[in-house]
């Protein structure tokens, strides 16, 4: 779509953010429209942090919302912001692999994605795509998807990585990206994880894209 703006998140578009989620996002998965993102940034330790609080009387949208504002505040979570002229229609979760809480020790799944790649150089890494529904399939998520691997070549990375589930049946909303859509720009599969030996529900691909 050739009037799509795409924008870093940074905190003064923390307002933006916010406004997406709260009315666009998860029209059609109203389940879901509590993350604000946050799981990603999340390992144990904070997930029992959001249980304290919620248990002591804080609904659980406010708590996520809340630990999304000082994660934006803070500099801790980063991507891209979609705009169809001054709307917020799409935002995808992108930063240095390292930065990802979730990656550190949660089961078999995040400690597969956390080795896979390790010592080879920095990687910005993709873990969530969320584009308004009637935006979805014209486009948005590859734009903001080759704006994170033109930013981080500049920045000095070495390789962006994606990482689609291997689901049991049908998923009508494959948040991390379809496989599909890492492939259409450029990304090859690097390894992948499911079956018996893999003590997760979903299965996990590797997507990599070299920059160097």
């Amino acid at each position: 779509m050739s009037d799509i703006t795409i924008k870093p998140l940074a905190p003064e578009l923390a307002g933006d953010y916010f406004e997406f989620f709260d009315n666009r996002a998860f029209t059609d998965h109203t389940e879901w429209s509590c993350c604000y993102c946050t799981y990603f940034h999340f390992d144990r330790e904070c997930e029992n942090e959001i249980g304290r609080i919620v248990k002591e009387g804080m609904d659980l949208r406010t708590a996520l919302r809340d630990a999304a504002a000082e994660l934006i505040k803070a500099g801790a979570l980063h991507g891209y912001l979609a705009y169809d002229g001054g709307v917020a229609v799409g935002f995808v979760n992108a930063n240095d692999k390292t930065a990802y809480r979730r990656f550190d020790g949660n089961g078999a799944r995040s400690l597969f994605v956390s080795e896979n790649g390790r010592g080879g150089g920095r990687i910005k890494a993709i873990v969530c795509f969320i584009i308004a529904p009637e935006y979805r399939g014209k486009g948005v998520a590859t734009a903001v998807l080759e704006r994170i691997c033109e930013d981080a070549r500049q920045e000095g990375y070495c390789a962006v990585e994606g990482y689609p589930r291997i689901y049991q049946g049908h998923f009508d909303y494959p948040f991390n990206g379809p496989e599909r859509l890492f492939e259409r720009a450029g990304f090859v599969k690097a390894d992948e994880r499911s079956g018996a030996d893999f003590s997760e529900e979903h299965g996990v691909i590797i997507m990599r894209k070299e920059l160097v």
